[in-house]
C-alpha cells in the first residue's frame, strides 16, 4: 500500500514513523508546506519526500493521511475525495460548521472513506469504561465528569487559529461523552474565564471553561478544561452509576496530589503532554485506518461522528457567548 502523508509537524512526524513501520505500508510519501521539513523527516525514516502536497496526488497513492495545518484540512479532504482516495485526517475537519458540513457532504457524494483522528476511542481506559457502561456493570448511569487540562498555553500564534477552547480541546471530551455512554447530548450550559494569559482575551477566547450537559436519557455530565494546569497534562473521565463508579485516566502519572494522610503519593513523573499520554492510542488509530483501507474493518470515526462532537462544541460556545441554555436542536446538522 502506498500512503501519502501531508503535514510533517510533531503529530505528522509521529504518524509517519508509525506508518513507516507498518507491514502493510510498502511506500510512504511525505509532504509539507515547508519542503525542508518534509525532506528531513523522510531522510530520518528512510521514506520518500514529495516537493509539495500536489505531488502526493500526482504521483499516485492508495490513501492520504492529513496532519497539516487546520486551515487546510477541509480543502485536502475534498481534494482526496474527488480523487477517490480514502483519508485519515487529524481533527478537526474544519473549525466551523459550514466548512465541516461541506467537507463531509463532499466525501459522502464521492462515496469515499474519511476517518477522523479522535484517538481517545483507541485508549485502553476509555475503551474499558465504554464496555462497563454498555454491559451495565455500573448500574443506572447518573453522572459523568470529563476534563482535559493542558500544562501550558499553546503558542500565541496558534490561539486565533484554534477555533477556541471548546472546539479545539473539549471537543475530545464531547466525543468521548457520546462514544462511552452511547447517548446524545440534548442541551448545554457553558461558561468560561479569560483571566489568565492575555492572548486568549485578545482573541475572544477563554483559557478555562466549564459546561453542564444533559444527555437524552437524563444523565448529567460536566466537562471542564484549562490551558493553565501547571501540574501536568491531566485528562480524565469519571462515570458514576447506582451500583459502581469508575475513573479513566487515574494512574501513577496523573498530575494530582491527595491532601489525605493515607492518600496515594503524588506522581513522580506526571504526564507532560497529549502525545506522551496517548501515544498507544495514536498508533492504534493509524493501524485501524490501514485495516479500513484494506476493507478489514468498519470506520471507527467517520465524518458524521466528528460533526456531532463539533455541534456540541458549537452549542457550548453559543451558550458561553450568549449566557443561556442551548439545545442541540438549535445547531445545524446534516439532515
Amino acid at each position: 500500500m502506498r500512503i501519502g502523508l501531508i503535514g510533517t509537524g510533531r503529530i505528522g512526524a509521529f504518524h509517519a514513523a508509525v506508518l513507516s513501520r507498518h507491514r502493510e505500508v510498502g511506500a510512504l510519501l511525505v509532504a509539507d508546506a515547508d519542503p525542508a521539513r518534509a525532506t528531513a523527516l523522510a531522510d530520518r525514516l528512510d521514506v520518500t519526500a514529495a516537493p509539495s502536497p500536489d505531488e502526493i496526488f500526482a504521483w499516485g497513492v492508495d490513501a492520504v493521511v492529513i496532519t497539516a495545518a487546520t486551515a487546510s484540512h477541509a480543502e485536502l479532504i475534498g481534494r482526496a475525495a474527488r480523487a477517490g482516495l480514502p483519508v485519515f485526517c487529524e481533527k478537526p475537519i474544519a473549525v466551523d460548521l459550514p466548512g465541516t458540513l461541506a467537507a463531509v457532504r463532499e466525501v459522502e457524494t464521492a462515496g469515499t472513506l474519511l476517518q477522523l483522528g479522535f484517538m481517545r476511542r483507541f485508549d485502553a481506559g476509555y475503551t474499558r469504561a465504554r464496555e462497563l457502561v454498555r454491559e451495565g456493570s455500573l448500574g443506572r448511569l447518573h453522572t459523568v465528569r470529563a476534563m482535559t487540562s493542558d500544562p501550558a498555553p499553546p503558542p500565541a500564534a496558534y490561539v486565533p487559529l484554534s477555533g477556541g477552547l471548546y472546539r479545539d480541546c473539549l471537543v475530545h471530551d464531547f466525543d468521548m461523552l457520546r462514544w462511552v455512554t452511547g447517548r446524545e447530548v440534548r442541551e448545554v450550559y457553558a461558561t468560561g474565564s479569560d483571566t489568565g494569559p492575555p492572548v486568549f482575551r485578545e482573541n475572544g477566547d477563554v483559557d478555562t471553561a466549564a459546561a453542564v450537559l444533559t444527555l437524552d436519557d437524563g444523565v448529567l455530565a460536566t466537562a471542564t478544561s484549562t490551558r493553565c494546569n501547571g501540574a501536568g497534562y491531566d485528562v480524565r473521565m469519571e462515570l458514576a452509576g447506582e451500583r459502581d463508579q469508575v475513573s479513566v485516566g487515574l494512574d501513577d502519572r496523573t498530575p494530582i496530589s491527595s491532601t489525605e494522610p493515607q492518600g496515594p503519593p503524588p506522581a513522580v513523573k506526571p504526564w507532560p503532554g497529549f502525545l506522551e499520554r496517548f501515544a498507544p492510542a495514536y498508533e492504534a488509530e493509524l493501524h485501524a485506518f490501514v485495516d479500513l483501507v484494506r476493507g478489514e474493518r468498519d470506520n471507527p470515526c467517520d465524518g458524521r461522528e466528528a460533526l456531532q462532537a463539533l455541534r456540541i462544541a458549537e452549542a457550548c460556545e453559543t451558550s458561553r457567548r450568549e449566557r443561556r441554555r442551548v439545545e442541540l436542536a438549535e445547531i445545524a446538522d446534516m439532515d
